[in-house]
């Protein structure tokens, strides 16, 4: 999104809790949107219908009127405007009935990274203004893979590494890139490979690079996986099938955040 587009964008945000709506209202500015704030759900419709909005941000538990019955009327008097919704980490079923009702994307309290929270909005209207023709991430059916995405959104701020699991075919990078796209990291590229798919020495070459001469054939210094997803994310796909040798200088980049290639000392 542009700053003018930005700008112009005029925000609304439904939050009982004072400092949590004062920290919203924060971060939005300093994005550059115009924020309107509303204390419980029935100011925040009167607000709604005066000043139109473009987005809603909505907290589910508040006094006189829920997030809920907020969604519901919202979404019945203005379909195209998105609504994003506030839970908490342990009432991902109010998410689940919030996505049935139309609401575009849920984030986990406590607040995510302020990117984070910028990055979900900025999402948001931009698949407004674009009739929605963008990539929206993954498309399911049952209720329950909302809990999935509940995880996805509670993970995604933080800067750590994150283990997925599951039978073959469950939708593990569909998971992963969900991942990547809801966090900080998303504006980076996404790498993945197969860790399965290649033997010992090849698979420690890809992922950790190598210097010129390192081996027989290495005529040409190379960065590796970890280097070209510097900035972004980087999926190692059956990871278990790495050998025990190569697993044991993975779990030292993990520990250490560093990465030596092959031939070099630095």
């Amino acid at each position: 999104m542009t700053p003018n587009e930005s700008e112009a964008a005029h925000l609304l945000i439904a939050e009982d809790d004072p400092g949590m709506r004062d920290l919203l209202g924060h971060i939005l500015r300093e994005a550059g949107y115009r924020v309107t704030t509303a204390e419980d759900g029935q100011l925040a419709l009167e607000a709604f219908r005066r000043e139109r909005p473009a987005l809603l941000v909505t907290d589910l538990n508040m006094p006189r009127m829920d997030g809920m019955e907020l969604l519901r009327r919202v979404s019945a008097e203005a379909p195209g405007v998105p609504v994003i919704v506030l839970t908490a980490f342990g009432t991902v079923t109010g998410a689940v009935e919030a996505m049935r009702l139309g609401a575009v994307d849920f984030l986990a309290k406590p607040l995510p990274d302020p990117d984070h929270l910028r990055q979900v909005v900025a999402r948001a209207l931009a698949d407004r203004a674009g009739g929605a023709a963008t990539d929206t991430g993954p498309i399911y059916a049952d209720p329950a893979f909302a809990q999935v995405l509940a995880l996805v959104d509670a993970v995604a701020a933080r800067d750590t590494t994150v283990l997925l699991t599951g039978e073959s075919g469950v939708g593990k990078e569909v998971v992963a890139r969900a991942v990547h796209d809801r966090s900080p990291r998303a504006e980076g590229v996404f790498v993945a490979i197969n860790c399965a798919a290649l033997p010992e020495t090849l698979l420690e070459s890809e992922l950790f690079g190598h210097e010129k001469g390192a081996f027989t054939g290495a005529t040409t210094a190379h960065p590796g996986l970890f280097e070209q997803a510097h900035g972004g994310s980087l999926l190692l796909d059956e990871v278990g099938e790495m050998q025990p040798s190569l697993q044991a200088k993975f779990l030292r980049v993990l520990e250490t955040r560093r990465v030596v290639r092959l031939g070099s000392t630095q």
